[in-house]
């Protein structure tokens, strides 16, 4: 994705490239934006906040999960095309994500936040993640974070 400039908030760039693609007149990213944008403006009149950034990735999350799901129904429906929008529309929604970890630099997260609690076998699973859910947020795949913190408890 674009540098994001540490001025400019998540919903002023999405905004910008909102107003971009019009001019480009790419129809197919300005829907995926524009989806976005409403799912932001409804929380923040729900809610009567300012969203932050992290609110924003929050809804990019819970879309993408939507997305995920679309996928596979319409896959396992034999309607590749609307997947194929699904797919389109989670890559203009990552290109707003936090960088995603590595794999180990998410395992060292996941060995660091052992450490922090003291866990010590499965029952401790809770307290992990309890620390590293705030922390990973947008940035690594929480299922397979909890696979890791399964994985290094159950030695």
């Amino acid at each position: 994705g674009a540098a994001v400039g540490f001025d400019m908030s998540l919903k002023q760039q999405i905004t910008d490239d909102m107003k971009a693609a019009m001019r480009a007149k790419d129809t197919a990213r300005l829907v995926a934006i524009r989806l976005l944008l409403a799912a932001i403006k409804q929380r923040e009149v729900d809610e009567r906040i300012e969203l932050s950034d992290t609110d924003v990735v929050a809804i990019i999350e819970k879309m993408n999960k939507q997305r995920r799901d679309s996928i596979s129904q319409y896959e396992a429906a034999g309607r590749q095309e609307l997947a194929d929008v699904e797919k389109f529309e989670m890559s203009v929604l990552a290109t707003y994500m936090p960088q995603q970890l590595g794999e180990g630099e998410t395992a060292s997260a996941v060995a660091g936040a052992i450490a922090a609690t003291g866990a010590a076998g499965p029952q401790d699973m809770g307290k992990v993640m309890g620390i590293l859910k705030p922390k990973l947020a947008g940035r690594a795949d929480m299922g397979k974070v909890s696979a890791l913190i399964k994985a290094q408890l159950g030695k």
